[in-house]
């Protein structure tokens, strides 16, 4: 699989997420969002900012229990439960969150 972008091709795996993370920019995620009918509203951008800040200290997608409790510390009760996460990211926010923002599938994602 490939994601053709302003003449760039970024490869996915066959699950859809980025070969090369380091290739991952805001352009791949909206168009990565833009293939499930989502549209990343400031809300989304705190979550997939978080988790890149995330992985680059601990090197390591979060499953989304840890996931939950790390925004819940960092942005607050109202933003840091399942609820509000599966409001943003419908299809999981582990999987889906971390597909947007260029990271590996988290470990223990089905």
């Amino acid at each position: 699989m490939a994601l053709e972008i302003n003449g760039t091709t970024y490869e996915q795996d066959e699950e859809g997420y980025l070969v090369d993370l380091g290739s991952w920019n805001a352009d791949v995620a909206t168009a990565l969002a833009a293939e499930e009918d989502v549209e990343l509203t400031d809300e989304h951008w705190d979550i997939i900012n978080f988790l890149r800040e995330y992985y680059e200290e601990y090197q390591i997608a979060p499953a989304v229990r840890v996931l939950t409790k790390a925004v819940g510390k960092r942005l607050g009760k109202e933003k840091g439960n399942s609820k509000y996460l599966y409001s943003l990211f419908p299809y999981g926010p582990g999987k889906q969150a971390c597909k947007y923002a260029g990271l590996p599938k988290p470990t223990g994602c089905v």
